[in-house]
Order: C-alpha cells, then structure tokens, then sequence
C-alpha cells in the first residue's frame, strides 16, 4: 500500500518549519523551499498570496500544533504535573537527538528572527501563550497552587533548556529540566 502525498499547501508548510528551524527566516530562500516541497512557485501564491511572510506565520502555527500536541500526549495520561513534566521533557529530548541538526526553536527561528513587524510579534506572542495556556491546564488539573506560575516557569524552562542543549549539543540537558521546576506534588 502506498501513502499518498501530501497536499501541497501541506508540503509548503512542514518544508517551510523545517527549513526556517534550521537556518532561520531570512536563511531561506524562496527557490530552494520550493524545491525542497516539490511545490511549483504558482502554488506558494495561490495559498499564501503574501508569500513568504504568510507561509511563516502558518508554518509557526504548523510547529506550534504540535508543540501542543506533544504537551497533552505528556500531561494527559501522566500521574502528576511533575510527572508530565518528565515525559514532555523527554519527547523533546527524543526530538532534539532526533533531528541531528541542533535546531532551534521552530517558532522562534521563524517569526523572531524573519522580518520585524509587529505582525510577526504578536503571533508569537500567541503561539506562546497557547503553550502556556496548555500547560496551566494540567497544572490546575493537578492542584498545583499558581497553575499560570507554574505553565510559565515550564515554558521558560523549556525555552531556555532548548538553547542551553543547542549550545552543548547535549539533550540531557532537556533531560534535566523537571529537576529545577519546582515539586508540589
């Protein structure tokens, strides 16, 4: 049986986070992201009639969906929030030995470092604080005492985690995160 390919809007927007986590919005060019989709140049307009700038803020939002993704698959079955904790760091751990390429943060890469418009800002901002709102979900889910404390803290640390094990080519780092988020539980 064989798989049927994907769309090409889809295409488009998984090459496009692909690319840009790895070498930033301004580190791709239109032809070779083109290439990389197998995607003719008439169908980055007919689906993003803006071009580049709008196949960066759906493909930051492609990321982002399965950034929360990974965060219920941890959280969901998880027996405390420290538990989901240790889970979700570890899925990203698995991500970041995975990929080989030491990425960057396929949000952050994209829309931070693309053109400064406030356009680019504020779905970021977005994106981010739908991570946060996940993760106060599960701490309110668990009791904790400042569920939005709690969701923001994971966020920073997971941020910031990334960054530290981009720089030491090292998942343990992410491996150690639920270590410095606080135990309530």
């Amino acid at each position: 049986m064989t798989q049927r390919p994907l769309p090409t809007k889809d295409r488009l927007i998984r090459t496009a986070a692909q690319l840009f986590q790895r070498r930033g919005y301004h580190g791709v060019g239109l032809s070779e992201l083109l290439a990389e989709a197998e995607a003719p140049k008439g169908s980055l307009y007919h689906h993003f009639p803006n071009g580049k700038s709008d196949l960066a803020l759906a493909s930051a939002t492609w990321a982002s969906d399965q950034m929360l993704r990974l965060i219920a698959a941890s959280f969901e079955p998880a027996e405390s929030f420290h538990a989901g904790m240790e889970a979700l760091c570890g899925k990203v751990a698995k991500l970041f030995d995975k990929s080989g390429q030491w990425d960057g943060c396929p949000i952050s890469s994209t829309l931070f470092e693309g053109p400064d418009n406030a356009a680019f800002r504020a779905h970021a901002r977005h994106l981010f604080e739908g991570w946060i709102t996940e993760g106060a979900h599960h701490a309110r889910r668990f009791g904790l005492a400042d569920p939005q404390k709690t969701a923001e803290t994971m966020f920073i640390l997971l941020q910031g985690g990334w960054m530290l094990a981009r720089a030491r080519q090292s998942s343990d780092v992410l491996r150690r995160l639920p270590e410095m988020l606080p135990r309530a539980d």
